[in-house]
């Protein structure tokens, strides 16, 4: 017998990302039920991300609807290279840096803060408000880039190669954005928050 083979981190999401190749199949194939299953799985975090990172509720709702349709339009561009999450933020992302560029005139959401997200639980958005209220301000202040950066790290959970491969730039690039995001925040919010930022 040989020695016991260590499970590789990587494998620790395999079921899901094995699930994620299933539902994409069934999309390429014209399945509307598994794109409406796609739908519902990837909608909130879309939201969020992009409610954040465009700061325009109209803008919002049309990138996510244009970035689903270009999932079920060109399922089959995925080719597994990457998680299925990171393809379609990567859509996403793109969509959104275009139509900012289309409507350069910002406006704020007056809701963003009373918005609870859909994925946290009453304890943990208690928890989270006092936070949400010192970044929002801080945060709204960053490039869109940098927001990007700060939202898929940390509201996101992605690695800093897979938001270099969403936003189609090298992982340096990312490191940079969040070298740059981390210190304005730091001096913005002055003490405030723990040292995790």
């Amino acid at each position: 017998m040989g020695p016991k083979q260590i499970e590789k981190p990587s494998s620790v999401k395999r079921p899901e990302r094995d699930a994620d190749l299933r539902l994409i199949s069934r999309v390429r194939g014209g399945d509307r039920q598994a794109f409406d299953e796609l739908y519902r799985l990837y909608r909130v975090r879309l939201e969020r991300f992009l409610g954040n990172l465009v700061r325009q509720p109209q803008i919002a709702e049309e990138v996510l609807d244009d970035t689903l349709l270009v999932v079920w339009e060109r399922a089959a561009g995925f080719k597994g290279e990457s998680k299925l999450s990171t393809w379609i933020f990567a859509i996403a992302y793109r969509k959104a840096m275009k139509a900012l560029r289309r409507h350069d005139a910002p406006v704020d959401d007056p809701n963003a803060e009373n918005r609870a997200s859909e994925e946290d639980s009453p304890e943990q958005a208690f928890g989270r408000t006092r936070l949400h209220e010192l970044l929002r301000d801080a945060i709204a202040e960053l490039s869109p880039e940098h927001r990007g950066v700060v939202e898929l790290t940390y509201f996101n959970d992605l690695s800093y190669r897979e938001i270099a491969e969403i936003m189609g730039c090298p992982v340096d690039t990312v490191k940079t954005r969040m070298f740059y995001a981390r210190r304005h925040l730091k001096r913005r919010l002055d003490g405030e928050l723990p040292d995790w930022i």
